[in-house]
């Protein structure tokens, strides 16, 4: 009979605790960070070893992720095999723009029996308009 020794969480090394997703997370501005600045963005390391994963900050705001192989870059959002970190970037960037552009365009506005099920202070000033008419014209159907 093969008998598995089990590691309980108390036998973990403190080295192992070094490893720990809080710490390779890191958001740009920690000194700890492995960032690299190249025009426009920034890339902050995030974990692998080929390919390298590289979170891309525009400004403050995380667009998405790309990758480093030993003979290209790739951002994963097309099949194109860039030479340089900042075209991938750019290619990412400009795929999460059209993304957000088309999604405007195409999104419907919430119906109200959705927007019953949402948070009272997530509501926009036009939405509660809407849910009013809406409640007002169901009692006045409840009432007939």
């Amino acid at each position: 009979m093969a008998y598995c020794n089990m590691i309980s969480p108390f036998s973990l090394q403190e080295a192992d605790w070094d490893e720990s997703p809080e710490k390779i997370l890191l958001p740009p501005t920690d000194p700890n960070a492995e960032v690299q600045e190249i025009p426009g963005y920034k890339l902050v390391y995030a974990d692998g070893a080929c390919p390298r994963n590289y979170r891309v900050y525009k400004g403050d705001s995380m667009i998405g992720v790309i990758f480093q192989y030993i003979t290209h870059w790739s951002n994963g959002v097309d099949s194109l095999r860039y030479a340089e970190p900042v075209d991938a970037a750019v290619g990412l960037d400009n795929f999460m723009k059209v993304l957000r552009v088309s999604k405007a365009t195409t999104e419907q506005p919430p119906t109200e029996e959705e927007l019953l099920d949402q948070e009272f202070d997530a509501l926009t000033s036009d939405e509660w308009e809407r849910l009013k008419r809406y409640v007002a014209q169901a009692k006045d159907l409840v009432a007939a």
